[in-house]
């Protein structure tokens, strides 16, 4: 190897390996989407979508800065209900976050979160990422298996 090609293959080497811990980084995760809610007054929220092994990992946060408040919350995959609960805010931020999984379906998934509380909603919603391959590969539950559809992983 003549010594001009020396430092052209040892960057190339070098980029492939930066390359390669991020495409792994979280174990089954997949590049996510974040985007930013509505908020009917002074709170925040945000809405992840990620893939994680054939599901989608739905993380949702509202911020409102007070401790304690209480909010009902209701997670929707094209419109059915996959969860449903009240969530607390917690020190030190006023915020909480929820997260759940739920399966994976051929097709688009846009997935939607609504937290109400009294005289406020915070609303925010998107498509789940894609995956590269949705063919079906048997990891679907059944019809109607989606209510709370974490497979037990989140407490």
């Amino acid at each position: 190897m003549s010594r001009s090609l020396i430092p052209l293959t040892l960057s190339l080497f070098a980029a492939a390996l930066l390359a390669v811990p991020v495409a792994s980084a979280k174990g089954g995760h997949h590049r996510g989407i974040t985007v930013r809610g509505t908020c009917t007054k002074q709170s925040t929220s945000k809405l992840k979508l990620s893939r994680d092994d054939g599901r989608i990992e739905v993380e949702f946060e509202v911020d409102q800065n007070r401790n304690g408040v209480p909010w009902k919350v209701t997670l929707r995959r094209n419109g059915a209900r996959v969860a449903s609960l009240t969530a607390r805010t917690r020190a030190p931020s006023g915020s909480f976050e929820i997260r759940r999984l739920v399966a994976d379906r051929p097709g688009t998934d846009r997935i939607s979160a609504r937290a109400t509380r009294s005289g406020e909603v915070c609303t925010a919603s998107h498509k789940a990422p894609t995956a590269a391959s949705r063919a079906s590969t048997g990891n679907d539950d059944g019809p109607g298996h989606d209510a709370g559809d974490d497979h037990g992983r989140d407490g």
